[in-house]
């Protein structure tokens, strides 16, 4: 899919367009640069977040505080056909398309709860790093005990039974030497553990935990990143389907099984680790991503078609962002990397900037639902700021909203808290 004649627009005049020079046409954008509302800290590149978030993260946290440890094992579907502490989930809507019966409703307590989770670590992590408060860091290594270190409770580290269709679901078997159930769910429910990429930007800031435990959490990332990535595993090879999309769905393969190798990697320090799986992620980002994902304008073409065009496509530009922080090195930025025919990440923040700035300037229709609610924060931005120097960036990330109301909206916030993406942790 290409831009429409009339709104085509060429790399380097959307380069120009979120340039100093064009402030003027986002009052929004100008006004911030010169009244800023908040914390003043840090540089017009490099804004202080620490400052910025200071109480947000701190309200987060105190809401997660007393947030139960609920594993998947507690949170049972009849339907399910896999053992009680595999992840499932079911589609919310029909598969092929007709109207789904109103009973049952489609299975999600799954989907909640590791969402749930990818909210309350990360924010609880982020607490303790702003405070030094141990009641934060202790509710994080309670959680993380329970979902990927305790034999009885720990998440199963895959996800073949994620939007799996009721009608091909069926009981596990009471008979104990039955064969294994088949692995009957979509390429796209690997999405729904999206939420797992910032958990494990935070381990390594919970740096009381005990060696045994920050071991047995780092092996269980690494048996989720092979999964991901390894083509002979048996079944339907969910994980090979999600990264060979052409959409976002591609991209949240990609981020998470960076995250996972970049936890793995033995300095665990964003910008240092060199082990043969970043290598060979990065190499795919540059080869195959890049080209698959972002037009020489800039834009996402297989995001313009979804009912939710806007949102997808501001989804996906965090989600690169992030993967670009991950994967880029003190001798490498992938930030900087760019095919001969146009597509990098330069030209995907320039060709979004404006539309961040003001959302009516959308070209493409308007998202079936929550439209309202966007922009929201982009992690895109900020990464972007630091990455290319450019204090209209981060002045617009300053200025936005964080945390939308709607929960379809907020699953689309792959970065919750920007903290810990831009603080080096302590080496592990």
């Amino acid at each position: 899919m290409t831009c429409p004649q009339s709104i085509r627009i060429s790399r380097r005049r959307f380069c120009a367009l979120s340039s100093g020079a064009a402030l003027a046409s986002f009052p929004l954008l100008s006004s911030a640069l010169t009244a800023q509302t908040v914390p003043t800290g840090g540089t017009p590149t490099r804004p202080d977040v620490a400052a910025i978030d200071h109480d947000r993260i701190l309200a987060a946290a105190q809401q997660y505080l007393s947030l139960p440890t609920t594993p998947l094992t507690a949170l049972l579907c009849p339907r399910s056909p896999a053992a009680a502490a595999n992840y499932y989930s079911e589609p919310e809507a029909s598969l092929d398309a007709s109207p789904r019966p109103t009973s049952p409703p489609p299975f999600l307590a799954h989907r909640d709860a590791v969402f749930t989770l990818g909210l309350a670590v990360p924010a609880l992590t982020a607490a303790f790093t702003l405070t030094g408060d141990t009641r934060y860091s202790d509710a994080a290594s309670a959680h993380l005990r329970v979902w990927f270190i305790d034999p009885a409770t720990r998440m199963v580290p895959a996800m073949d039974f994620a939007q799996t269709s009721p009608a091909s679901s069926r009981p596990t078997p009471l008979n104990a030497a039955a064969p294994p159930a088949p692995r009957a769910g979509r390429y796209q429910g690997i999405l729904e553990a999206l939420p797992l990429v910032e958990i494990a930007i935070a381990l390594p800031f919970l740096n009381h935990l005990s060696d045994p435990d920050r071991a047995a959490i780092r092996a269980w990332f690494t048996a989720y990143f092979h999964w991901l990535t390894d083509p002979h595993d048996s079944g339907p090879r969910l994980a090979m389907l999600a990264r060979d999309s052409k959409s976002h769905h591609g991209t949240s393969w990609m981020l998470q099984a960076s995250a996972c190798a970049w936890l793995a990697a033995p300095t665990g320090d964003i910008g240092r680790a060199e082990d043969s799986a970043l290598v060979d992620l990065r190499h795919r980002f540059k080869s195959a991503t890049l080209r698959t994902q972002i037009s020489p304008e800039g834009l996402f073409p297989h995001e313009i078609g979804s009912p939710t065009p806007y949102r997808d496509s501001l989804f996906n530009l965090d989600m690169l962002a992030a993967i670009c922080r991950l994967l880029s090195t003190r001798l490498e930025s992938i930030w900087d990397y760019q095919l001969e025919d146009g597509p990098g990440m330069r030209a995907a923040i320039a060709w979004h900037f404006p539309y961040m700035a003001d959302r009516g300037k959308w070209p493409y229709r308007a998202d079936t639902d929550h439209f309202d609610q966007l922009p929201s924060r982009r992690v895109s931005l900020l990464l972007a700021a630091r990455a290319y120097q450019r204090p209209e960036y981060a002045a617009l990330w300053k200025t936005l909203k964080p945390d939308p109301p709607a929960p379809a909206v907020l699953r689309t916030i792959p970065i919750h808290q920007p903290l810990l993406w831009i603080r080096q942790p302590p080496a592990m």
